[in-house]
């Protein structure tokens, strides 16, 4: 396990690398394999060396090396975040049993990581990222059942992403432009990753989202940097709260299960 674990973090660092290129020429339309990774300010390459995952910002301290121009903290903090979320998916899947289909899993949180960027930088969630998403995880699970030959935990992540989304879809139909239909789509592959894990799992995870959802408006409104009829991108809330019932779904939904039953 130590090995796997890392292999997974060194994967998730150079992942988040990645990342960083997606976030930042998706939203503009621009080819994510052309050119090679350059300064946003004065478009010099940046030398192989610095690409390093963390510690080419480290050793740059996070300047340019050509024109010293200040390189975004977000940089190593996209690499650093994915490198931990994928040891600790990994970490997670073992203890649930469900390692054959770690892949779908790691496949959404990385997508997870840029979406949630994205859609604060932007407020969009493209559709680029969500659809193959949604058919890598699902072709995933597809995999595992085939090695596993368990059918459930499939027909569950079909059953609930395809709840969820509908559950969505009409938030956005009653509210219109309370709810995009990014995060419509997004639901969908969220429902579908939980509920491979378990139902209750899919509940934590919606519960979740509109907690922090809610949280953060508040947040915001108390700091004035928002109305109350401003609005405020949900993609980041459902994806952290998807990862928080991935983690602690299953003990939270315990708990509360074990508790409704004393009373």
């Amino acid at each position: 396990m130590p090995i796997l674990l890392t292999a997974v973090g060194l994967l998730g660092l150079a992942v988040g690398s990645f990342l960083n290129v997606v976030i930042h020429r998706v939203p503009a339309g621009l080819s994510i394999v052309h050119p090679a990774s350059r300064c946003p300010a004065c478009d010099a390459a940046i030398r192989t060396r610095h690409n390093v995952p963390v510690l080419g910002w480290l050793v740059l301290r996070g300047r340019c090396a050509d024109c010293t121009a200040p390189i975004s903290v977000r940089y190593p903090l996209v690499e650093l975040v994915t490198g931990v979320l994928f040891v600790a998916t990994t970490w997670q899947a073992a203890r649930l049993d469900l390692l054959p289909a770690l892949p779908a899993f790691l496949v959404f949180v990385a997508a997870g990581v840029a979406l949630a960027a994205i859609d604060l930088d932007v407020m969009r969630l493209p559709n680029v990222i969500v659809y193959p998403t949604l058919a890598l995880v699902l072709a995933g699970f597809v995999a595992a059942t085939a090695f596993t030959g368990e059918v459930e935990a499939l027909l569950r992540a079909v059953v609930a992403g395809t709840v969820l989304g509908a559950l969505f879809l009409a938030l956005a139909v009653a509210k219109p432009g309370g709810m995009g239909l990014g995060d419509v789509k997004l639901a969908v592959v969220i429902g579908a990753v939980l509920g491979y894990v378990s139902y209750p799992v899919v509940v934590v995870g919606l519960f979740a989202a509109f907690l922090l959802g809610t949280l953060a408006g508040a947040v915001l409104i108390v700091a004035r940097r928002a109305g109350r009829r401003s609005l405020l991108p949900f993609g980041p809330a459902l994806v952290v709260g998807a990862l928080v019932a991935f983690f602690v779904g299953g003990a939270v939904s315990d708990a509360y299960l074990n508790l409704t039953h004393l009373s």
